[in-house]
Parts: structure tokens; sequence; C-alpha cells
């Protein structure tokens, strides 16, 4: 919650006022000392631009942090907006075929510096 609030330039006081409460309770929401509950979850979630699992991704596997340090900047931005168009696809068998087109995507961007800057032979660029 705090990297999302900093990252948009909210301070505590005004989350705590959005939410009616005071900048302290929003302190101790995000430093964990207080629990918060699905529906004051629900309106933060909404004040700050994201959907409610935002808060929870990653954390069964440890990846929340490296998660959220991914959505920091512009490509954050991004990859947020991919995460939203992916999770609202309800075939699955659409979102395998997504994923393995954003696979192959960056395997070929990684390719060229792995070949010294020249995209790979398969690609049918023979002049290179």
């Amino acid at each position: 919650m705090r990297l999302r609030r900093e990252f948009l330039g909210i301070s505590q006081g005004r989350l705590g006022r959005h939410l009616g409460l005071t900048f302290s309770q929003v302190q101790k929401y995000e430093k964990g000392a207080n629990r918060i509950g699905a529906g004051r979850l629900y309106l933060i979630a909404e004040f700050l631009g994201v959907p409610v699992h935002y808060f929870f991704e990653g954390l069964a596997e440890g990846e929340g942090a490296r998660r959220i340090a991914a959505r920091s900047g512009r490509r954050g931005d991004e990859v947020a907006i991919l995460e939203e168009a992916f999770l609202s696809i309800d075939d699955g068998e659409t979102r395998r075929s997504v994923l393995a087109l954003v696979r192959s995507l960056a395997a070929v961007a990684e390719a060229p510096a792995a070949n010294g800057g020249r995209p790979p032979a398969s690609e049918g660029n023979a002049a290179y």
C-alpha cells in the first residue's frame, strides 16, 4: 500500500482524509500494526487505482516485493495495464496463447544481445 501511495505522490494525510482516518491510522496500516478490513482495503485500492488483488499478488510465492518493485515508474504502469487486461480474459486457452505470445516476444527481444546484436537466423534475415 505504501509503495503504491508513494508512487502516486499521495500523502498519508490525503489518503487518510479520503478514508475518514487520521494519517497515523494509515501509518499503522502501512506498518502492519493494524489489520485492514476488506471493505476498507477495497476503498484504498479504488483510491490508489489498483484492483484489490494487487495487494496480495505473489505473497504465497514470496515474490510480492519483486512484483511491486517491477511496477514502479512508467514500465510499472504498462505492467499493471497488461495484467488487468490479461486477468479479464476468461478463456483459459486464450490466456495460455497470450502468455505464449508474450514469452515468444521476450525471447526474440533477448536474442539479439546473445547473438552480438544480430537477430536469430530463424527470423529469415539472411542478409545479416
